[in-house]
């Protein structure tokens, strides 16, 4: 399974970090506000999967961050957004992006876009702003999966974020396989009742 993940956040909340720990095991220092495309494969459940990442950056023109969003959302299987525990405005900068996201994949007709919110920079708890609860009630109330992690720290915790994402966009497949074939049987059985129905006239 080939799978597209934009990876998305304001600057310096570590989003690039993240990324880079995760292809390399390796936390090399933060990055500045850089648009890069990773190919990596991953094993999950015992399957190969390849994951196309694209590190996007992010605009403060809202207008201009929905004009952008239409092209990721044609391209992205999932999202992976990202903040700072110790930036309130990287928090709120999140919840703006599921907005846009969610609107755009609505205006597009797309099935249910899987979105990961990843609160990074745990290791530095005792300058953080958001607390982890706000961060779950965020996830909760927009059908995202949550964690909090330290791109800088903890390797295990950041792969598990994008297992995370590839095990939500592997259902959200299924799904919209299950649907498909659920509208194709619809489809089949009202044209053989409309065709019953000419036959009797």
């Amino acid at each position: 399974m080939d799978a597209n993940v934009v990876v998305l956040g304001t600057d310096n909340v570590g989003k690039s970090a993240l990324i880079v720990r995760f292809l390399t095991r390796r936390f090399i220092g933060e990055y500045g506000d850089i648009e890069s495309l990773y190919t990596h494969n991953v094993v999950v459940d015992g399957r190969e999967q390849t994951l196309n990442i694209w590190d996007a950056p992010y605009s403060q023109d809202l207008s201009s961050e929905s004009l952008m969003c239409e092209k990721r959302v044609q391209w992205a299987d999932g999202f992976v957004l990202v903040y700072s525990i110790c930036d309130r405005s990287s928090f709120n900068a999140v919840s703006r992006l599921i907005q846009i996201i969610k609107t755009t994949r609505d205006f597009l007709g797309f099935e249910k876009m899987p979105i990961v919110i990843v609160g990074n920079k745990r290791d530095l708890h005792h300058r953080r702003t958001v607390l982890s609860e706000e961060g779950r009630l965020l996830a909760l109330s927009a059908d995202c999966q949550f964690y909090e992690v330290s791109a800088a720290e903890n390797y295990h915790s950041v792969l598990m974020v994008f297992h995370g994402l590839v095990d939500r966009i592997r259902e959200s497949r299924v799904s919209v396989k299950k649907l498909a074939g659920i509208k194709g049987i619809v489809k089949s059985m009202s044209a053989v009742f409309a065709r019953r129905r000419t036959d009797s006239l």
